[in-house]
């Protein structure tokens, strides 16, 4: 663990310094609020617990019985918080020498920005592995994939059946596919598409599809129904973590998807070191981001 010493900075000690490089960069508007639902949390972890709804009624015949269905539990979702931290370490001579109160002030604003960057792309992991094996839900499947099990039986899938590029035609059939979401007991429901979130890659491919009035690459006039129908309310979400440059996605109106559960919020702290008069500086945040019913995403992990 290294200390900030006289050495590290030794020009913060002259007279006549106008400016540090690095450390006063831009910084995107925060965007993993865009595509998660904020809950605070007071436990130690949180669950959503699926419930499978009724079936379809039944004929009575006459004098006879009613048929009494059952509303039982499904999959069971448990957020776990984790504890985001970091640090640094300044000596005395160092802090009593500063000329300019550089040191403690520019540092703890970089501290703060790491931390905003850590949530950013713990965030953004959730679509960043939505296509991967190895990160499994409450039902043991991926966020997307084509066979998320029906807790009374059978299938849906929330991604393409064959993986597409973000065109027209994909987008208008990720649409159909949205509009076929059933209960985990085979009755339709209104899911609708919301939001259309892209890597940066994307960005100008996707203004062209959503937002032209007529027909990309086409010499006819035909309408472009996306735009007409009104598909996307949401608009177009750029994120700039996502890692995969083709993989696209839809967020559905549906309720209990993304989720995050805020236990702590960023707290900042100092202290000093009684032997080594180090003065030390950190940050911590405590909260977990993850995902209940699927049916809020839909997705495609692009054709490379």
């Amino acid at each position: 663990m290294g200390i900030i010493t006289s050495g590290s900075f030794a020009k913060l000690l002259w007279p006549g310094l106008n400016k540090i490089y690095g450390q006063a960069y831009a910084e995107f508007p925060e965007e993993w609020s865009q595509i998660f639902t904020t809950e605070s949390s007071s436990k130690a972890y949180e669950e959503d617990i699926g419930t499978t709804g009724f079936g379809l009624a039944r004929i009575k015949t006459e004098n006879g019985a009613f048929d009494y269905d059952e509303d039982t539990q499904a999959y069971l979702t448990r957020y776990s918080h984790a504890v985001l931290a970091l640090g640094f370490q300044v000596s005395r001579e160092v802090y009593e020498d500063d000329q300019y109160g550089k040191v403690g002030g520019r540092k703890a604003k970089a501290l703060a920005f790491s931390l905003r960057q850590t949530k950013e792309i713990r965030a953004a992991n959730i679509l960043n592995r939505a296509f991967n094996s190895s990160y499994l839900g409450g039902d043991a499947k991926e966020l997307c994939a084509t066979d998320h099990p029906n807790y009374s039986g059978g299938t849906q899938r929330n991604e393409l059946s064959t993986a597409s590029d973000l065109s027209e035609a994909a987008l208008e059939q990720a649409c159909i596919d949205v509009s076929k979401f059933e209960t985990d007991r085979g009755l339709r429901i209104s899911v609708k598409p919301n939001k259309l979130i892209i890597p940066t890659e994307l960005i100008f491919e996707a203004e062209r599809i959503l937002m032209s009035p007529y027909r990309v690459g086409s010499a006819d006039n035909d309408i472009n129904a996306i735009k007409a129908m009104g598909k996307f309310p949401g608009g177009i979400v750029e994120n700039h973590y996502l890692t995969d440059t083709d993989a696209w996605f839809i967020q559905t109106n549906c309720q209990d998807g993304l989720k995050h559960f805020q236990r702590r919020a960023m707290q900042f702290g100092v202290d000093n070191d009684f032997e080594t008069e180090v003065a030390k500086f950190k940050a911590t945040e405590r909260y977990v981001f993850g995902w209940t019913d699927w049916r809020q995403m839909f997705g495609s992990a692009g054709a490379a």
